[in-house]
């Protein structure tokens, strides 16, 4: 495996508390859940023993003056952390164990003189997928609490523990992406967080026997939550149906009174059915049910962990059951978040198409840039390109871009030419995305001047090119035999009909346009980069350019082919061509611009259609450019079918698992803002 090296400034932090966890976990060995995606006998020797474990720490402590105290806090898989009763965070954002993050948080305005109570409820949740790195078997909290630099107080066999019985499953959605939650009020942990809570019959915590981890700040701000009223409550008998009058990532919070073992039934989801009920059957293929079990004391507060994202709500009550209407209310949870970017161009129906994608990131991003905010909730390279960059555009904060860069170069250590997910324990290579971080990457330098911190990655993106060539370039140096899945776009009927057998999960022995047009732009940006370095060109693309035209152009119809031996022109096969500037003549770039005008946004989705735009905006199509952002089948069709963010394709039956709270088409601000596209996006000629 290959061994990075960490670029963060930031040096490591030494805690003086160690982690801890319960009986359970303590002498629990590493399950090592990577290795790459093809290895079948990898796979299958993940066997997780451990899942859904909600684990719960106290410590008392007394302070004389409340100023001045911070916490350094962590856990594995996740914490959300209670003082004196009152949430003052949660994290961490995900990582890997030889980069793991760490929060810190100001403790003063939850302090008061004398004893004062830390309450933290850990999560792991032992499922192999996009979320975190999970299925290990490693379960921990760490915590050291510092005033003026002297550590008073760290994580150790003092603070007491014990599992939550009030969480249990009801299930998994996704792509086992998360488990549902079946919520008891009887449970005798619930109150936990309060300072006066009894935990006296807690067993102690047991330290770690492996816990090795280096620790470092994560760069990113923590979340922020909000509160949501309904929009709108409606009751019929022993059933509401609630609208929050948009869509959200979070959680449902209410008070409900009712005999002991009483259960409300509540459904999520992000539309209605024709009949007006929830539609909890969501398109994007998860079933939100989940249950709320009562105590039968007045007012039993529903507690959720989880997230998801939703807009409605249907509750079903059992007979004589209660529910106090003024107590409803949404916890949405997302990224600071602070626009300071305008919409450059006053037209009514761009504006709509602008408030889309804002609040779509707005509400959107969590710890870290996802694509669908239900199925997967997966940290995608090539998907998080286009959201990350146009995050920061609207933000003008490059922070969470250059935590995006360190992120994936680090999944380096499975796999040189990198993986598809970051900080996450399910193994995928698709073998474009790394190949769009070249063109982030000069955006980047180009956006911020920030050259050192390329410089300081330079060798780190030279190897993943390194690498694609020492594995799979053919005699013509194009790349060929590819063991990583080559996605061209998505879904499959967005293709164009792209004449290449590209199906994921085994090598694909064609030598194709795609993936070579990608791999020839991702040099020609290095060696943009290395210009502004004041380094030498990574290598001369002319020899790649010339076989690139050998292989696929077509002299006669003046645009190039899917594949070698095939004669079918797509919109992919020409669109990435284009804005890497490898039409021989100007006669191709004329012919893909009349294909354009004549598919529209027709053939092109997530990954053609921004650079797509890029080209257009670099070649002075203004006009088309503009007319794509507004045509009626494309994001406004989103808000005529009634969208709050933005969709996983252009209309609710795009594709058969259409998520409604989809990230990456939210990059249509992008073009509604400024930034220097052209100078970015023109290459010096060899």
């Amino acid at each position: 495996m290959y061994q990075f090296h960490d670029f963060t400034v930031a040096p490591e932090r030494k805690f003086q508390g160690r982690w801890i966890t319960d009986d359970e976990f303590y002498q629990r060995s590493p399950v090592n859940v990577f290795h790459r995606q093809l290895d079948a006998a990898a796979r299958e020797r993940i066997k997780p023993e451990h899942r859904n474990r909600h684990l719960l720490f106290r410590r008392r402590f007394t302070v004389d003056d409340p100023a001045g105290y911070e916490l350094f806090i962590t856990a594995d898989d996740y914490y959300k952390l209670y003082v004196n009763g009152i949430l003052a965070g949660q994290g961490p954002a995900a990582g890997y164990s030889f980069h793991y993050f760490y929060n810190r948080i100001d403790l003063s305005p939850f302090l008061r003189p004398g004893e004062n109570t830390l309450a933290i409820h850990t999560y792991y949740q032992g499922l192999i997928n996009r979320v975190w790195v999970s299925g290990d078997d490693q379960h921990g909290l760490l915590l050291d609490l510092v005033r003026h630099g002297k550590t008073l107080l760290g994580s150790d066999e003092t603070f007491r523990v014990r599992r939550h019985t009030g969480f249990s499953a009801a299930g998994t959605a996704g792509y086992d992406t998360q488990f549902l939650e079946r919520y008891d009020a009887a449970a005798p942990e619930v109150g936990f967080e309060q300072p006066d809570f009894d935990d006296s019959q807690w067993a102690f915590a047991r330290p770690r026997s492996t816990a090795d981890y280096h620790l470092f700040p994560q760069p990113t701000p923590m979340l922020v939550r909000e509160t949501i009223a309904p929009a709108a409550i409606r009751r019929h008998d022993r059933q509401y149906s609630i609208d929050f009058g948009a869509m959200y990532v979070g959680s449902l919070t209410l008070r409900a009174t009712g005999a002991p073992g009483m259960e409300i039934v509540m459904r999520f989801g992000q539309e209605l059915n024709p009949d007006g009920t929830v539609r909890y059957q969501l398109r994007a293929n998860c079933e939100y049910v989940e249950y709320f079990r009562l105590s039968g004391q007045a007012g039993d507060m529903l507690n959720q962990f989880d997230y998801k994202s939703f807009r409605y709500v249907e509750l079903q009550l059992p007979e004589g059951c209660k529910v106090d209407e003024a107590s409803v209310r949404l916890i949405a949870r997302h990224a600071p978040f602070e626009l300071k970017a305008t919409c450059n161009w006053s037209n009514e129906q761009a504006e709509k198409v602008w408030q889309l994608c804002v609040r779509t990131l707005h509400y959107g991003v969590q710890e870290v840039i996802q694509d669908c905010m239900e199925r997967e909730k997966g940290y995608y390279l090539g998907d998080g390109c286009y959201s990350m960059l146009t995050y920061c555009l609207l933000t003008r904060n490059f922070i969470p871009m250059e935590k995006f860069f360190d992120d994936f170069l680090r999944t380096a250590f499975i796999n040189r030419g990198l993986m598809t997910c970051g900080c996450c324990s399910l193994m995928q290579e698709i073998a474009e995305y790394p190949l769009m971080m070249f063109t982030m990457l000069l955006e980047y330098g180009e956006l911020t001047g920030n050259w050192k911190f390329i410089d300081e990655r330079y060798a780190a993106f030279a190897d993943i090119l390194d690498f694609y060539r020492e594995q799979y370039a053919a005699a013509n140096g194009l790349l060929n035999n590819l063991d990583k899945w080559c996605v061209v776009e998505w879904p499959k009927n967005m293709r164009d009909g792209y004449d290449a057998d590209i199906n994921e999960g085994k090598v694909c022995t064609v030598m194709h346009n795609a993936v070579n047009a990608w791999y020839i732009g991702a040099i020609k940006c290095l060696n943009k980069i290395a210009a502004s370095l004041g380094r030498p060109a990574y290598a001369d693309v002319t020899p790649l350019e010339q076989a690139f035209i050998a292989a696929f152009y077509d002299p006669e119809r003046k645009l190039f082919r899917d594949r070698v031996a095939s004669a079918h022109c797509s919109l992919p096969g020409n669109v990435f061509a284009w804005l890497f500037e490898l039409f021989p003549d100007a006669d191709g770039p004329r012919n893909t611009i009349a294909m354009v005008r004549e598919k529209r946004l027709s053939q092109s989705l997530f990954f053609v259609t921004f650079p797509l735009f890029c080209a257009l905006a670099r070649d002075g199509e203004t006009a088309l450019l503009h007319e794509l952002l507004i045509d009626p089948h494309a994001w406004l069709n989103m808000l005529d079918e009634g969208g709050t963010t933005t969709f996983e394709g252009w209309g609710k039956e795009t594709k058969w698992n259409t998520s409604l709270f989809h990230l990456t088409l939210s990059y249509g601000a992008a073009f509604l803002t400024d930034w220097d596209i052209a100078g970015i996006f023109t290459f010096p000629r060899s």
